[in-house]
């Protein structure tokens, strides 16, 4: 079941965050293609938070191919064949490049190291991967 936590303090628009962590449980594999997802006005009222700002997330991700939503139907994970593989490269690229740009900006006011910022994200791909190894895992022993 997908659980989206916001924090006001954190500098991010809790719409973005709403996006991201979506987007996360895609990639971790605790959602999978055409999953269903909770309405625009559960959600909100979950998070304690204006149905717009929800909206505004959930229009961001289906304009992305991330998500689709059935007219009466309900708001589901897309299908294996729009998440993300009509894609280009190049604009694949684009679309990471501000949350590159933000890790290489946060690092140097903290001033650490180009070594150790490698070796964070490095980590947190492998923690991606293998929580998605296990999500895989458990999904299957279930059926």
């Amino acid at each position: 079941m997908l659980s989206i936590h916001i924090s006001a303090s954190s500098g991010i628009p809790v719409y973005l965050q709403i996006e991201q962590q979506i987007k996360q449980s895609l990639a971790s594999g605790l959602l999978k293609p055409d999953d269903p997802l909770p309405s625009i006005r559960r959600t909100a009222a979950e998070l304690r938070i204006n149905p717009n700002t929800v909206a505004r997330a959930f229009s961001n991700l289906e304009r992305e191919g991330i998500i689709r939503t059935v007219p009466g139907g309900g708001t589901f994970v897309g299908s294996l064949t729009t998440l993300g593989s009509g894609l280009l490269k190049a604009e694949k690229l684009r679309r990471i490049r501000p949350l590159v740009d933000q890790l290489a900006i946060e690092g140097a006011q903290l001033r650490l190291n180009p070594d150790d910022i490698h070796k964070l994200l490095d980590a947190a791909i492998e923690d991606l991967g293998r929580k998605s190894r296990n999500s895989t895992r458990s999904s299957g022993e279930q059926e």
